[in-house]
């Protein structure tokens, strides 16, 4: 990690290259993790436009988007026309090289630009094929396009999401988006190690709708055995109590009062309340959920008499499990978080330095690190089709024919 433009790219996927031609999140935020971990990124942008969210706004810091710096950091830019037959030929010679390609187009659409899996895997038979899309490449929804509120929706996590008495809620980061994100770069680096034991690449499909869907597992076995459709429970989980956000004297806390053999008993002994111990409602965990709400109402109504800071202390001390909610300007700050260099200065050449997230994966040997800024549109066609053997003539007439 460093506060410079450019540093040692170092991580233990170095020597794999990916051809990037994604937008928005769910791509971006993939290539990203990749290229956060050594691969080299190669992300094609429009040629004259770029990527969309470059001038998608609604925010910027001297007129770079913060939603493109956001998810395209350790990445080459290189602008490409895909409908010039030119162009096409560029991506196509790169698909040669590259380990990855990876497109989050609506099903079909590369196809229909010539950069099928069946095209690429003829001129490479190594390559490992990641497409990202809302409903997948097969079923009934396929050629519909998503979105990440869509399939919070469709999936049924906003239907368990937000205070009982309230609407459906989505989740505050888009994390459908960044969780098929997260299945894609898995999915890639599984592919990689079976194409160590095979020699051949090969597809993968991701679909943000079965991304969300597949976190139900619990919920899922849990509606079979109860037959009880899940609803929207705040903070509170659906499984334990206490287990949830309660309000204090001058905010909030997440406290655990559950789950240990004795997290109940110290519960109730911090809050100087030993009676509830006798208390046959609250007797065991299903007695307390049975209750939440009698049991919520008595245990807000001590906490809202001292501060945050003072429970957090008598929590801690007893040895159970609770944090503050704390706001974004609080985590930039957060001392573990620096620490654990997960937020890491780092400068970028027109919108100067910005305080980027780290890398979540930390390697003994091999670590990753953010070794590069988000690029300027086109930063690197010149060097991308230098390798690929392009004069600089060539490419000055690719440049004056907008193909790049």
């Amino acid at each position: 990690m460093c506060g410079q433009a450019v540093c040692e790219v170092t991580g233990p996927l170095v020597g794999i290259k990916v051809l990037d031609l994604t937008q928005y999140v769910a791509g971006p935020f993939c290539s990203m993790l990749l290229g956060d971990l050594g691969a080299e990124i190669i992300k094609v942008e429009e040629a004259g436009h770029g990527d969309v969210y470059r001038v998608q706004g609604p925010h910027f810091i001297n007129g770079e988007s913060t939603s493109f710096l956001g998810v395209n950091r350790n990445k080459k830019s290189l602008t490409l026309n895909l409908r010039d037959p030119r162009g096409l030929e560029i991506a196509q010679r790169l698909c040669a090289q590259v380990d990855v390609f990876l497109e989050n187009f609506k099903p079909g659409t590369a196809d229909r630009l010539g950069l099928s899996y069946a095209d690429l895997s003829t001129l490479n038979p190594r390559l490992i094929y990641a497409s990202i899309s809302g409903y997948g490449q097969t079923g009934p929804d396929r050629d519909r396009g998503g979105y990440d509120l869509m399939m919070q929706g469709r999936s049924g996590m906003m239907s368990i999401t937000g205070d009982p008495d309230g609407p459906p809620v989505k989740v505050g980061v888009p994390v459908v988006d960044m969780g098929s994100s997260m299945y894609a770069a898995l999915g890639i680096l599984a592919a990689y190690v079976d194409r160590e034991r095979t020699g051949r690449g090969q597809r993968i499909d991701i679909s943000l709708l079965d991304t969300a869907v597949s976190w139900f597992t619990i919920l899922a076995i849990e509606y079979q055995a109860t037959g009880r459709v899940p609803s929207r429970l705040g903070s509170a989980s659906p499984l334990f109590a206490p287990y949830q956000a309660f309000k204090a004297q001058d905010g909030y806390i997440n406290v655990i009062g559950t789950g240990g053999k004795d997290h109940w008993q110290r519960f109730c002994r911090v809050l100087k309340h030993e009676e509830w111990l006798e208390d046959s409602r609250f007797a065991d965990n299903p007695g307390r959920m049975a209750h939440l709400d009698e049991l919520v109402a008595m245990i807000e109504q001590v906490l809202c008499t001292v501060p945050v800071s003072v429970w957090l202390e008598r929590f801690n001390q007893a040895g159970l499990p609770c944090d503050p909610i704390q706001t974004l300007d609080q985590i930039m700050t957060d001392p573990q978080l620096l620490a654990r260099e997960m937020i890491v200065p780092v400068r970028h050449p027109r919108a100067g330095v910005l305080k980027m997230t780290g890398v979540p994966i930390k390697f003994s040997e091999t670590p990753g690190g953010i070794t590069s800024p988000p690029p300027e549109k086109g930063q690197h066609t010149d060097e991308v089709l230098s390798s690929l053997g392009y004069s600089c003539q060539e490419i000055a007439e690719l440049r004056e024919a907008c193909v790049v």
